[in-house]
This record gives C-alpha cells, sequence and structure tokens, in this order.
C-alpha cells in the first residue's frame, strides 16, 4: 500500500464562496467610501463633517484600547480555535465543561479550576489586593508563579472557585482589585503539578527522545503553535534569516534555534510570552541540542499472514540510505501516489521527513534486514498528519494497515483530536486502512485529491489498535514538510 502526501491540499472546501463573499464586502465598501466622497466634497460642511469623524474615530479607538486593558481575554476555545485546542490539555471557558468541574465535599454545586494570569503593579500592597478580592469569592488560590517584567510583574494562578461564579465575574473582580490584561481559561487536574516538577518532566522527555522537543516546548507554553523551519530549503538555498543562538524574544513570537538546524518558531498571539517563559524554553532547546540526535530503539518483530516475519521500530536521519534504496524499488506511480509532485525530487524529502524535529517515523524491515515500508506522524500546526509509503512487492499484504495503527496509536497518547492522511481519491487502498481504524472518519475530495480526516477525540480507540514503541513519557505535539507546508504545535 503506497499513500498520503505529505502535504495537506491547501485550499478548503467552500472557500470559494468565502472568496464571493470577501470580494462582494469590497466593493460595497468602494461604493459607501465613494458616496461618502462626493457628499462630503459637494457641501458646504465637508471639512467639519471630516474633523467630526476623526475625532470619533480617535474616541472609539482609545475607548476600545481602555476597554481591552482593563477587561480579561481567552484564547480561542476548543469551539472556535481548531484541532489543536484541545490537544493542548486546557479547555475552553464553558462553566460546565467536565474536565474543569470537580466534586468538593459540602458544596453540591462543585468547583471549578482555572488558570489566571494577570499584569499588577510592582508595589507592596498590590498582590495582597488581588488576592483579598478573590477571597471575597471564595476562591481558593492553589498555586502561584511570578513573572518580574519591566513595568509590572505577571503574576500566574491556579484558582479553585465555585462552578457557579463565571470566569466574567472573576476578571471583573480582578480588574477592580488592580489587575490588568488579565487572561483566564479552564484548568484540569494536571495543572496541579508543580513548576519545577514539570519541568523536570519535560526535560526527561527531551532527553530520552529528540522527537520530544516540540511536544515538550508545547506542554512548557501552553496553546501555542510551533513552526519548524530548516536551514536549507529542498533546493540547497539558505531558508531565512539565521537565528542568533541566544534566540530572539518579540512579544507573541519566540524564535530559537534548532539543534537540528534551522529555527524554532513558537506562536501563542492571544498571550505574550514572559522573559520567564523564553528562559525555560531556550533551556529546554539547549538541552536536547547537547545531548544530539537520540531515538528509542525499541522494536516489535511481528508475523503477519501475507507477508511474514517483519520488524517494526523507530526510524530517524540515520535511515535515510536505505530510504533511499527503497525509492529505487518502487514504481513511479508509488511514489507519485505519496509525494504528490515530481518523482524525481523524492529523495530530497527523506532529510526532513526522518527528522525528529518534524514527527515521528516508524521504519518496517523484512527478516533479511531489507527496509520496506516507511510511516510518519507529521506535526502539521493545530492538526496531525500520518504518512505512508511501502514498496510496490510488499503491498497489499497488511504492512499499510499496521504501520498506520501504530501511527494513529502514538497520536492518541500525544493527545491529537484528530488526523489525516492526503491521497488520491483512486487510492481504495488507503481509504480500507483508513476505515480499519475504527475511529469516525470525514472525507474531502477536490481536484482528484482525497483528504481523510479521523477523529480520535470523538471514540474510544478500538481494542486492537497497536501499542507504541518504547519512547519518553508524556503527552503532546509538530514541523517543515515538503511542499513548504511549516508544522504547528
Amino acid at each position: 500500500m503506497t499513500d498520503t502526501t505529505s502535504a495537506k491540499h491547501p485550499r478548503r472546501r467552500h472557500q470559494w464562496r468565502r472568496d464571493l463573499v470577501e470580494l462582494a464586502a469590497l466593493f460595497s465598501a468602494v461604493a459607501v467610501a465613494d458616496a461618502v466622497a462626493n457628499t462630503v466634497a459637494h457641501g458646504p460642511d465637508g471639512p467639519y463633517l471630516l474633523a467630526v469623524s476623526a475625532v470619533a474615530l480617535v474616541a472609539t479607538a482609545v475607548f476600545h484600547a481602555w476597554w481591552a486593558r482593563r477587561h480579561g481575554h481567552a484564547p480561542p476555545t476548543a469551539d472556535t480555535g481548531g484541532p489543536g485546542a484541545a490537544a493542548s490539555g486546557t479547555a475552553g471557558t464553558d462553566a460546565t465543561h467536565a474536565t474543569g468541574t470537580t466534586g468538593e465535599p459540602g458544596r453540591p454545586d462543585g468547583t471549578a479550576l482555572w488558570r489566571m494570569r494577570t499584569t499588577v503593579k510592582d508595589q507592596p500592597g498590590s498582590l495582597a489586593a488581588l488576592c483579598t478580592a478573590l477571597a471575597r469569592h471564595q476562591v481558593d488560590i492553589l498555586t502561584l508563579q511570578t513573572h518580574p517584567l519591566a513595568a509590572g510583574t505577571v503574576d500566574e494562578f491556579l484558582l479553585r472557585a465555585p462552578a457557579a461564579l463565571p470566569a466574567q465575574q472573576i476578571t471583573r473582580e480582578v480588574a477592580a482589585a488592580g489587575g490588568s490584561s488579565t487572561w483566564i481559561e479552564r484548568a484540569d487536574a494536571h495543572d496541579l503539578v508543580d513548576i519545577p516538577t514539570r519541568l523536570l518532566g519535560l526535560a526527561t522527555r527531551a532527553a530520552l527522545d529528540a522527537a520530544e522537543l516540540p511536544l515538550a516546548l508545547r506542554q512548557l507554553l501552553g496553546r501555542c503553535t510551533i513552526h519548524a523551519q530548516p536551514a536549507l530549503t529542498l533546493g540547497g538555498r539558505p531558508n531565512g534569516d539565521p537565528v542568533p543562538v541566544e534566540g530572539v524574544l518579540d512579544e507573541t513570537v519566540l524564535r530559537l534555534r534548532d539543534p537540528n538546524g534551522g529555527t524554532i518558531t513558537v506562536e501563542r498571539p492571544y498571550l505574550p510570552f514572559t522573559p520567564t517563559e523564553f528562559a525555560r524554553a531556550r533551556a529546554l532547546v539547549e538541552l536536547d541540542a547537547r545531548l544530539g540526535p537520540r531515538v528509542p530503539r525499541g522494536q516489535d518483530v511481528l508475523t503477519l499472514p501475507e507477508a511474514g516475519e517483519i520488524t517494526v521500530r523507530r526510524a530517524d536521519r540515520g535511515d535515510v540510505p536505505a530510504a533511499r534504496a527503497m525509492h529505487d524499488r518502487c514504481s513511479a506511480r508509488t511514489l507519485a501516489l505519496r509525494y504528490h509532485g515530481p518523482v524525481g525530487d523524492a529523495d530530497r524529502y527523506l532529510n526532513h521527513l526522518l527528522s525528529p524535529s518534524f514527527g515521528r517515523s516508524l521504519a518496517v524491515e523484512t527478516a533479511s534486514g531489507r527496509l520496506v515500508a516507511l510511516g510518519h506522524l507529521l506535526w502539521d500546526g493545530d492538526e496531525t498528519e500520518v504518512a505512508l509509503l511501502v514498496e510496490d512487492d510488499w503491498q497489499r499484504r497488511g504492512i499499510g494497515s499496521e504501520l498506520l495503527g501504530r501511527l494513529v496509536a502514538m497520536a492518541v497518547d500525544a493527545g491529537c483530536e484528530s488526523v489525516y492522511a492526503v491521497t488520491q481519491a483512486s487510492n481504495t487502498g488507503m481509504v480500507a486502512a483508513m476505515r480499519g481504524l475504527g475511529f469516525p472518519l470525514d472525507f474531502q475530495i477536490e481536484e482528484g485529491t482525497l483528504v481523510i480526516s479521523a477523529r480520535l477525540g470523538s471514540a474510544p480507540p478500538p481494542s486492537g489498535l497497536p501499542h507504541e514503541l518504547p519512547r519518553a513519557p508524556g503527552r503532546e505535539p509538530r514541523s517543515p514538510l515538503p511542499h513548504g507546508r511549516t508544522a504547528r504545535g
């Protein structure tokens, strides 16, 4: 079985409708602007109207800035933030969300856990005033960490509050007590772990497996998007300006030097990074760089009815020569189904696909040690892609299904809500393998390209789903893919 392309088709369903609506809105705006201009130009009070309009716009902008500063803001929830929202380990701000509510003796309505961040003035008594305001509403502060800034301090709380107390009420009380730029979202039991313990756990993950670095960064920094950009393009040209060794912090964007070459960019549009978070992320990347390439060496020896004895193991860049040899044995049709591009460029993708920065890879070897199949789980921003390539002589023997099941098991363990595969509509083998997973599927066809998405969070994993090979403990994801896509986490 040959399968999916390394890059999801860029256009979404119904995009042409959105384009038409945007075009109609543009024409309407031009027409209104022309009518206003004619009225001002030919009317006796034209200059006065312009002056009054300018004053009104300035006043509106000032009011909006004041309102945004005094009242809390929240990140995109799972309903609006895309598939990656739930994968970060936090839920939306719905007061009835199951993961955020815990029963507590003596309180029939239960309690809810919240993560809250607010900025207070760096002066005595400011934190005490905020704690007093929370105590008036029976809000218990479970943990507190501070992020010093040049003009104030960012305080991050883990709160246990009455379930009936809405987030808006909490942020109003915090604003009245002097807090500004307040952000709040649901938390769960995983957030009860103290910061030093969490950092040690993430460092252990990164130390055991180089592929864990993007996932560890995501757990460290919360809901964010991670782009892994290689140092060179597929054509061998420099890929953008190099990042300084110390990295770059720019409000909501972190840029760090990738230990495997290139750049790791972390974006969190809804919440600026603090210098403390930047230092933690940089330390994690430096640890990964010092340890060098490493992949767990666990392997499984299986016997399939049609394929005989095979070995499934983790793959990395050390397998590039064997993968290129497999490419030479594959037909042009098999490579075209897999890469959706010029067959002559297929070898160029291998360094990207087998890099631990971009995801996890599995290799299948025969009893003689020949590599006959590769499977990839690629962190593609808020989504996760699965991709397979099976040598022609070993297709239709159950190898593709075995690989796919293991890759999806990895995605489930990483907390992914869904995975997608991209292939051609005529590729019945991939369709059958995706159906065999037992998860609800969504199909999208456009210009001969078929995108199959499996919704992992909407049903329990099938009992027959293969287990993942041994790897570092923990959960979560990302990286650049062929055809110029970037991975986010």
